[in-house]
């Protein structure tokens, strides 16, 4: 038989396969010679206690032959022949798993992605940190595999409403990343191992007969009866297909002008803006494990923080244990930081972004105080794009603040909450550099006073949190897409266009890469229910 059995350990006795084997004898009782084997099902920390533990679920083969868990390698169809052809704008993981999931249905995916492979852009990365010079269609957030792929790989999402997480991290898996994502609490890849995993699925879209175009930047379409009749690229290229799924992920300001000087609905949607915090890692460390030293067998630290301030929320995001906090701008004089940890998130600091929610009136106000040129544009107010706006109007201020070149304006946290310019700052992991500065008067007031209240808050949830050894950068605007794309609930299509079918982050309906992925499989099946429908029925999409 088979018998699912949960433990507690020691973070020694969790590294050890011997160990494990052990504790579970002991702890149910079962004969050695009965036991064939055992594989993990789920693995987390709990450092409540004095002494961090490890609960670990295995499921144990019990006097029967041990069968290694089951993954489920996905088949891929040849579709270079294929009678459907479906056109992806966008190589992030929405569009890369639709590619993936129509090869699997028959249908041949072209993807088209404005920035480069993910080999060369690897180079205009350290143009960009080295040089202070941005490659608009080739930096952190466009290129092939989308944000994700320079930007840590964090695979946390578990829920399951918009689709099978265990189906796309049994893919992750079968082109090339570790079993342990499948079982750990908070599955990670890491920034020097997705990329080679990316490089595996494109290898394997192409052998299937999918086609992939780089630096085939979408500038235009023709529409003709409600329907995209073909998009129009940088270069001039007119292409045609059967259905278009736009997967241009949460940066494409272009996309959304696009569709606004068409007339073509879009939304405004709010999102979260602020800014990255550094500590030094031994510091989470200390606090979250209750040790001075962490040790070996414990892996760095994270923490996830919200506090309500004033009826707004403010929240950690994107946290990066052991890692490095990167430019992500995506144009000339804006500035943007993210951050990322590479596998063994080995670095010697500990980033996270933590932002404040924006609403309509926030931005609307932000824009009275300032005096902006969006107070000229007719009904701003309501402009799908106001959201947008706002936080390229941060970026921008932050950018000049830092003085050009990608100079990041910082200042120490303590010395952020007591509104005082910092005499001198911390080492930093940010590669351009920092440049102390007063941030109130490069944040908005009210995500400047949230946060000053919120880091305050921190420091007494986590005991010594709250430090000068810490450096709080700016700024953290990509949380998330702040225009949305609208598409029917149950077809998936836009409201005005019969076969386009919004997808992931950038449309708004996705956050982070598990999600996206999820999306753009859903996105694709629905899309082959209704070309087979058409073939089969003789009618049109609708």
């Amino acid at each position: 038989m088979q018998k699912n059995f949960s433990l507690q350990l020691s973070p020694e006795q969790a590294f050890s396969h011997p160990a494990i084997e052990e504790a579970f004898l002991q702890q149910s009782g079962i004969k050695k010679d009965s036991l064939q084997g055992f594989f993990i099902t789920r693995k987390n920390i709990d450092a409540r206690g004095k002494h961090p533990r490890v609960n670990l679920t295995i499921n144990a083969f019990i006097d029967e032959p041990y069968i290694k868990g089951n993954y489920g390698e996905m088949g891929f169809k040849d579709v270079r022949n294929a009678n459907d052809s479906v056109l992806i704008i966008g190589a992030g993981p929405a569009g890369l798993f639709a590619a993936l999931k129509l090869i699997e249905q028959g249908i041949k995916p072209v993807i088209i992605e404005r920035g480069k492979d993910v080999r060369a852009r690897r180079r205009d990365l350290a143009v960009l940190n080295k040089g202070g010079i941005v490659n608009p269609e080739s930096n952190y957030c466009f290129g092939e595999g989308g944000a994700g792929t320079y930007s840590d790989g964090k695979l946390y999402t578990r829920s399951n409403k918009r689709g099978n997480v265990q189906r796309i991290l049994n893919l992750f898996m079968q082109f090339g990343a570790e079993e342990k994502i499948l079982y750990e609490a908070h599955p990670h890849i890491g920034t020097n191992k997705l990329p080679h995993i990316i490089t595996a699925m494109r290898e394997q879209i192409q052998s299937s007969g999918g086609i992939f175009l780089f630096e085939k930047k979408l500038i235009d379409f023709r529409i003709s009866n409600d329907h995209i009749e073909s998009i129009i690229t940088s270069d001039g290229d007119i292409l045609k297909a059967d259905a278009f799924i736009l997967a241009t992920g949460h940066s494409a300001r272009d996309i959304f002008l696009l569709f606004h000087q068409k007339k073509l609905l879009i939304e405004q949607k709010p999102f979260a803006l602020g800014v990255r915090i550094e500590h030094p890692q031994q510091i989470i460390d200390s606090i979250q494990y209750h040790c001075a030293v962490r040790g070996q067998y414990l892996p760095p630290a994270s923490y996830s923080l919200i506090e309500q301030v004033d009826s707004k929320g403010v929240f950690s995001f994107c946290m990066c244990p052991g890692g490095i906090i990167a430019p992500a701008s995506t144009s000339p004089g804006e500035l943007v930081v993210n951050g990322w940890s590479p596998s063994k998130r080995n670095n010697p600091f500990a980033n996270s972004g933590i932002v404040v929610q924006v609403n309509n009136h926030d931005a609307i106000n932000h824009f009275k105080k300032t005096g902006s040129e969006v107070l000229k544009q007719k009904n701003f107010e309501t402009s799908p794009l106001l959201f947008m706006y706002f936080q390229q109007a941060i970026e921008t201020a932050a950018y000049n603040a830092g003085g050009g070149n990608f100079i990041a304006p910082a200042q120490r946290m303590i010395d952020f909450v007591n509104n005082k310019t910092s005499t001198a700052l911390p080492g930093c992991s940010y590669l351009p550099g920092i440049s102390s500065v007063d941030l109130s008067n490069v944040l908005p007031s009210f995500i400047h006073q949230s946060l000053q209240k919120a880091f305050a808050g921190f420091g007494k949830k986590m005991r010594g949190y709250f430090t000068n050894e810490a450096v709080i950068v700016a700024t953290e605007s990509r949380t998330s897409s702040p225009v949305r794309i609208p598409r029917h609930e149950r077809t998936l299509q836009h409201p005005q266009l019969k076969n386009l079918y919004p997808c992931g982050e950038g449309a708004g309906y996705a956050g982070g890469i598990v999600s996206a992925a999820m999306d753009g499989e859903r996105v694709a099946s629905t899309i082959t229910e209704q070309l087979h429908a058409r073939l089969h029925k003789g009618r049109a999409l609708h």
